[in-house]
């Protein structure tokens, strides 16, 4: 299930090349958020963090990131940490230029209320405001079939789990799936998730569940921040604060 996962690693890897001045805006992550949102059932609020690993087809890892997640009925919050993030593709000294630029701690908040993503740095107080697609609102608002099947029972981090496997169908006949690990004490709460992309293997496993409604202020962009329409723009932001002090970086 590719909308799901890879989408959020791919907005990491592109902000890192923005790093490196390889200026190319990022690819949505509204697809990941409306299907991830689907695979927790009836469970419609949390706060969590996250590991997430992509193994290629040699079992070996490319890609791996602690991340903090929250969902609030629709709405999705997703931190990551960029000077935590292993990718064997982004070169060495990207993260510490992103740390430099302010550009290292990013927050994406997708909101289908607004029909908008919010990516948001805190270090350069500025956030990028994209709009979400027909298509990407549209699946925000449709009930995809969901076909469940049991596999096995295991334990996942102390979890009883029910392993199931789940097949989506959107409204346009699109079928992806994932492996749950559906924990019995969460109240079913998927404290693992396996998907596949091409040759690769994506895992993201849930800790430190909280099955409670997180504070709706962590949804919202703070006023104080200055909006820019695209990667481009704020880079260009970027760049200006930077000549204006003497070439430093904007603190």
């Amino acid at each position: 299930m590719k909308k799901i996962f890879v989408p959020v690693l791919a907005v990491s890897f592109t902000f890192a090349l923005v790093a490196s001045a390889q200026m190319r805006p990022p690819t949505s992550p509204a697809g990941i958020n409306a299907a991830l949102t689907k695979l927790f059932g009836e469970i419609t609020a949390f706060s969590a963090k996250a590991d997430v690993q992509v193994l290629g087809k040699d079992q070996k890892e490319k890609v791996s990131t602690p991340m903090n997640f929250a969902l609030l009925d629709n709405k999705m919050r997703v931190e990551i940490d960029m000077t935590q993030m292993k990718n064997k593709d982004v070169p060495a000294a990207a993260a510490a230029s992103m740390k430099q630029l302010g550009m290292d701690r990013i927050i994406s908040i997708t909101r289908p209320d607004k029909k908008a993503t919010h990516i948001i740095f805190p270090g350069l107080q500025s956030y990028v405001n994209l709009p979400l697609s027909k298509e990407d609102a549209e699946m925000f608002e449709k009930d995809p079939k969901i076909e469940k099947t049991a596999l096995g029972k295991e334990t996942i981090d102390g979890h009883p789990c029910v392993k199931n496997k789940i097949v989506i169908t959107d409204a346009n006949g699109q079928k992806d799936e994932a492996i749950l690990w559906n924990a019995t004490d969460l109240k079913g709460f998927p404290v693992q998730i396996q998907t596949k992309e091409k040759d690769d293997i994506v895992m993201l496993r849930y800790k430190d569940v909280k099955l409670i409604r997180p504070d709706a202020k962590e949804f919202e962009t703070p006023a104080s921040f200055k909006e820019y329409g695209d990667v481009q723009a704020l880079m260009q932001g970027v760049m200006m604060k930077m000549i204006g002090n003497g070439g430093a970086p904007a603190q």
